[in-house]
């Protein structure tokens, strides 16, 4: 089983190593990744994967299993067939968005706290520098802002379909 044309494989092969860099995944769970997000299939087998892979029956278990308990990945059964079919979960977007979300407002409440010190404690550093930490809380403010837009189309989105 082939996952297509050589564009298709070269962007599993981009996009596997953009995950395996954002998210850490070792390179094959990166690589079934890939496949799952862009595949016009509604799922692929474990015989599937171990094909189109061309790796191992532990590998692709091993590294199926990884996505799954990350819930980057699920699977679901057909009536009357015992094989397990596994697919994207269709959340990745939104779940970026969240995880840049809490991490911009970790950041915005650090960047916040070294303010707020500077201001009291620094005053003249404040008074030379602090010009520079307003910009980035007030950047980090709107992009907080522009991230919670977002999830929240994406919200009625899901909700309306």
């Amino acid at each position: 089983m082939s996952i297509c044309s050589q564009e298709k494989k070269n962007l599993v092969e981009d996009l596997g190593l953009f995950f395996q860099a954002r998210h850490k995944f070792p390179p094959l769970a990166a690589r079934i990744y890939s496949i799952l997000v862009l595949t016009s299939h509604d799922g692929y087998t474990f015989e599937d994967l171990m094909e189109i892979t061309q790796n191992s029956k532990s590998s692709v278990s091993t590294n199926l299993n990884l996505l799954v308990s990350l819930k980057f990945v699920e699977y679901y059964t057909k009536t009357g067939n015992r094989k397990r079919y596994f697919r994207s979960n269709g959340s990745y977007v939104k779940n970026m968005l969240v995880e840049r979300m809490e991490s911009v407002s970790n950041e915005l409440k650090m960047v916040d706290k070294v303010n707020t010190f500077n201001r009291i404690n620094n005053p003249e550093k404040y008074e030379q520098k602090g010009y520079n930490g307003t910009v980035f809380q007030s950047y980090l403010a709107s992009e907080k802002e522009n991230l919670e837009q977002a999830i929240q189309k994406i919200n009625v989105y899901q909700i309306n379909n």
